[in-house]
């Protein structure tokens, strides 16, 4: 079973907004602008969200227009204010957190760019607690167009000081967007009574399906849709409207009304303090990033003195643990946190960062189940830990980029497996990840251990010997260069298992058989 730990990232479906989902395919399939019986059933079923949404985020007096994710959301937001800021003599900058989801520096470069405005574009600086610097808001915001801010940080659950920062924008030339995609479901939001005049949230993060969002606009605040056509949510964002996503995004926020599918904060703080008691037993010396006072109890961010972050991602991987070493849109950059370096700390906290994120959702079953498993993790770097760093490759392989490799999919175990009754599997992971349990579909087949950085001890024997070998990691990319190497060197038969054991399916359908 997988423990899914990175609900920052994005949420499994709730089940009630997959069952809603379908309803609106099946059922309430008409387009809203229709004005037959099928087209009005839809288009209540829009109206009747909208007004659940608008009760939950305060927005009596604004409007709430459905998008396709924040994204959408910061764009239409940032295209708006700075199409308003067209002579506007006064305005001479662009403000945005340090700490934001990169989503709104990108905009704010792009249409600062596009519309010819040329404004600087300032970070506000954060301290060590990630908090907003209001004496910087405070100096500049009489010649800022747009100030831009999060409700809550998406890398280190730190919840903005927002009433601190409305009051240090008094004398405010332009306008202040909040990404309230990490609030939705987690903080209390009240936003007509603020002067915040955009707020983008995205339906995926918390239990909606993804490609659906809202976009609150304060009453008054300046609007240029990003999309035109037809004229839908009344010409304010054209496209026929995602009636599975909203009918989804629907039963979540019905939930969150009804009070009853989601745990209180005082059960979430429980479960965080849970998790963070077994970091603390499985390695000691761990460092939370921020203190738990004054940030969302769903977040845990986390160093291990003298453990790059991509060896504890690949030991709780190893362990059916999915876990993050940050945003998710930065993950495959692996470079050390810009959130944590924006906050000064040293550069171990920002290499070696780890992101465990819970969600309004997570049942205690599957908290016990991961503190169980985060002990054996710390049990088996204890016991193994690694001798030339994670993923190493041995230095008498050449990994030949250029080779050729072939490739097996997990789909295609079985039929290679009877095809090659001789051949061996290879786990060419590292010791501490060997320590931990095989997925089930590898339970009854004959694996060798042999880690990357321990592969010129057996190569000499496999290049005698010829059998057939199917070598294996976590996503393919270490059993791929080795396999280049292999080859390169004159083995005939050797294979990399596609896509590593994140793509091997939990069951085939021989095993029905």
């Amino acid at each position: 079973m997988d423990i899914y730990l990175d609900c920052n990232a994005t949420t499994p479906v709730l089940p009630a907004a997959a069952r809603a989902a379908l309803q609106a395919m099946a059922d309430d399939f008409g387009n809203p602008s229709s004005v037959h019986s099928t087209g009005l059933k839809a288009r209540a079923l829009i109206d009747g969200v909208r007004s659940t949404a608008t009760t939950l985020l305060g927005a009596e007096s604004g409007r709430l227009l459905f998008t396709s994710g924040a994204t959408e959301g910061i764009q239409t937001a940032v295209l708006s204010a700075l199409s308003a800021l067209r002579g506007r003599l006064e305005v001479s900058c662009l403000l945005y957190g340090a700490t934001e989801h990169k989503a709104v520096p990108e905009a704010l470069r792009h249409w600062n760019a596009v519309l010819g405005l040329n404004l600087d574009v300032l970070a506000i600086p954060v301290d060590t607690l990630g908090r907003h610097s209001l004496d910087f808001i405070r100096e500049h915001a009489p010649r800022a167009g747009l100030v831009c801010t999060m409700a809550a940080n998406n890398e280190t659950g730190v919840i903005s000081d927002l009433a601190g920062i409305e009051a240090a924008l008094e004398g405010l030339a332009g306008y202040w967007l909040v990404d309230g995609v990490q609030a939705l479901g987690k903080l209390p939001l009240k936003l007509s009574s603020t002067r915040i005049d955009y707020a983008p949230f995205s339906g995926h993060k918390l239990y909606a399906p993804k490609g659906v969002g809202l976009f609150y606009v304060r009453e008054g605040a300046p609007f240029t849709p990003l999309m035109a056509g037809g004229g839908q949510e009344g010409a304010l964002r054209s496209g026929t409207e995602n009636m599975a996503g909203i009918a989804a995004l629907g039963a979540v926020l019905a939930a969150l009304e009804d009070g009853r599918s989601f745990r209180s904060h005082a059960e979430l703080h429980a479960l965080r303090e849970q998790l963070a008691q077994a970091l603390r037993e499985a390695f000691p010396g761990v460092v939370f990033n921020v203190p738990f006072e004054g940030s969302l109890p769903t977040t845990l961010n986390f160093a291990v003195p003298d453990t790059p972050s991509r060896l504890l991602q690949d030991l709780f991987d190893a362990a059916g643990v999915r876990v993050s070493g940050g945003s998710a849109c930065s993950a495959a950059k692996a470079q050390p946190s810009f959130v944590l370096e924006a906050m000064g700390l040293p550069q171990w906290q920002t290499s070696g960062a780890v992101r465990l994120s819970i969600g309004p959702a997570t049942d205690q079953a599957l908290v016990d189940e991961a503190c169980k498993r985060i002990r054996a993790c710390g049990q088996a770097l204890r016991d193994h830990g690694p001798q030339n760093g994670p993923a190493c490759v041995d230095a008498a392989l050449d990994p030949a980029p250029e080779a050729e490799c072939r490739v097996v999919c997990g789909a295609s175990l079985e039929a290679f497996l009877a095809e090659h009754p001789d051949a061996w599997l290879v786990d060419v992971r590292e010791p501490y990840e060997h320590a931990l349990p095989l997925p089930e579909r590898l339970a009854h087949v004959p694996v060798q251990a042999v880690p990357m950085s321990c592969l010129g001890q057996a190569v000499a024997g496999w290049l005698a010997d010829q059998r057939p070998l199917l070598l294996f990691c976590r996503t393919g990319n270490r059993s791929r260069q080795a396999v280049q190497a292999l080859i390169a060197m004159g083995h005939g038969s050797c294979w990399s298992l596609a896509g590593g054991l994140a793509l091997l399916p939990e069951e085939s359908a021989a095993s029905h058989a």
